[in-house]
């Protein structure tokens, strides 16, 4: 294999070899970045002595213009000069935020691992390695403590992930940023950097460039004992899970007790429910008793956040609630002997919501919204400009929200019933817009945006239509 293999060897950087095999064909992928330049030059040399067939992989994501392109560039010159095959593709990130109302960064992941698992799935490699870092392990911990996680969110970034053909690896977990950068300028090896890595609106940034500076000023090995915690909550959560496929058959009691013996179960493909005795739930130990309903949830297609667990857990008490709705398709019941999880067939229970004509809002600005009975006035914050109107509107198909110190984005009917909120008596949800992003909704509390250039004041008008909240 071509390629300046000798300089390679004037430098080390500890790459991890257990997922490795001789003769595996790896996809490197390369953005261009400090950390997967070094990730593939750290691998040439063990290539050579693994007999590793290594190719490049790049995405382009089409959100930074020239700079992206000139990324691109730099990844085909890099993967030419060592005599690699380079697959690289470009995708529209901006298209998908629209269409899934995801963030930049969720849409532009999940493209991105799209195309590794199409690379894998097509036999081209039999591993994809990223070159995610021990700053990353210790950024993606914190994040995922900020946002909730349980044990498993905790576990952080794996070092291999298996996929339906195939795996993705993490060769450099154990190395830091700053062991990455010195790497390359022994090597004389130049990088891209991205702009955006500097853009605190992302909440990756500020707990790189804000949250983990601070906590460093306490304890200097703060990064390091972050990525320590992921690697014991990893351990924890392999020995639960064997736990939890052994004891889950004895537990599980499909569909519902019927008189005269037997149990009724649903043959609707989006319906289901397990039961479970309160006696066996009430004899587990506390730990095991909130995995074996998260798990229940789970195998019924629902996510359970940590309030819910509670709620379910205290209705096996004596003095326990006898119904409660958990998500909007999920809800648990109790009978005089077993704790029943029911899903429900998707939306049977939703309530309809009035759609009223969209509302532009000029930022900054006021107008008033008869329809809705609301007056919205925005105001733009100290030295900002925007170069679009905020729109007030009532909600449609796929609209999600990232509610205040939860995990990730929720569909609206997961909102309404976390929240409980009456939409049979409150018919209309208004909402604010901008950019693709919903940066206000009525009666929820949403995670501030750092990056929103302007404040909205919204409130009932005195008179007129009816407000709706």
């Amino acid at each position: 294999m071509p390629g300046d293999y000798d300089n390679c060897m004037a430098a080390e950087l500890s790459v991890d070899r257990k997922p490795l095999r001789a003769g595996m064909r790896v996809g490197v992928a390369v953005s261009g970045g400090a950390d997967s330049v070094a990730l593939l030059r750290a691998l040439l040399p063990v290539a050579r002595e693994m007999g590793l067939v290594l190719h490049v992989m790049h995405v382009e994501h089409g959100l930074r213009g020239t700079e992206s392109e000139a990324d691109a560039a730099f990844v085909a010159a890099l993967a030419k000069e060592h005599g690699l095959t380079l697959h690289a593709t470009r995708v529209d990130t901006a298209a998908r935020v629209r269409e899934q109302r995801e963030s930049v960064e969720e849409a532009a992941r999940h493209l991105r691992y799209a195309y590794f698992r199409e690379l894998l799935a097509e036999g081209l490699v039999d591993a994809v390695a990223t070159a995610h870092t021990r700053d990353d392990q210790a950024e993606t911990v914190v994040l995922k403590l900020l946002r909730g996680a349980w044990t498993e969110g905790l576990s952080g970034i794996h070092p291999v992930v298996a996929c339906e053909r195939g795996q993705i690896v993490r060769p450099l977990l154990g190395v830091s940023r700053a062991e990455i950068e010195a790497y390359l300028r022994e090597l004389g090896q130049p990088w891209r950097e991205d702009s955006t890595n500097a853009d605190t609106k992302f909440a990756r940034n500020r707990v790189r460039h804000e949250l983990l500076p601070e906590m460093k000023k306490m304890n200097p090995k703060v990064g390091t004992q972050l990525g320590q915690m992921a690697a014991l909550a990893r351990d924890e959560e392999a020995y639960w899970q064997q736990e939890l496929e052994r004891l889950m058959p004895q537990l599980l009691l499909p569909g519902r007790a019927v008189r005269g013996g037997g149990r009724a179960v649903s043959t609707h493909p989006e319906e289901g429910s397990l039961g479970m005795e309160q006696e066996r739930l009430r004899a587990l130990p506390v730990a095991l008793r909130r995995r074996v309903l998260r798990e229940a949830a789970r195998r019924l297609g629902a996510h359970l956040e940590f309030g819910d667990v509670e709620r379910v857990m205290a209705m096996v008490e004596p003095e326990g609630a006898r119904r409660e709705q958990l998500t909007a398709q999920l809800r648990a019941e109790r009978t005089p002997r077993e704790l029943r999880l029911v899903r429900e067939v998707a939306g049977a229970r939703a309530r309809k919501l009035q759609k009223l004509a969209a509302v532009e809002i000029p930022v900054p600005g006021e107008v008033v919204a008869e329809a809705y009975g609301l007056r919205v006035v925005t105001r733009l914050h100290e030295d900002a400009s925007v170069g679009s109107a905020a729109v007030l509107r009532t909600p449609l198909a796929g609209d999600r929200v990232r509610m205040r110190y939860t995990a990730g984005k929720k569909p609206l009917k997961e909102v309404f019933a976390r929240l409980k909120l009456d939409t049979a008596r409150k018919p209309v949800w208004p909402l604010v817009e901008w950019q693709g992003e919903i940066v206000w909704m009525q009666d929820v509390v949403l995670e501030p945006d750092p990056g929103l250039p302007f404040s909205i004041e919204v409130t009932q008008l005195a008179s007129g239509a009816e407000a709706p909240g």
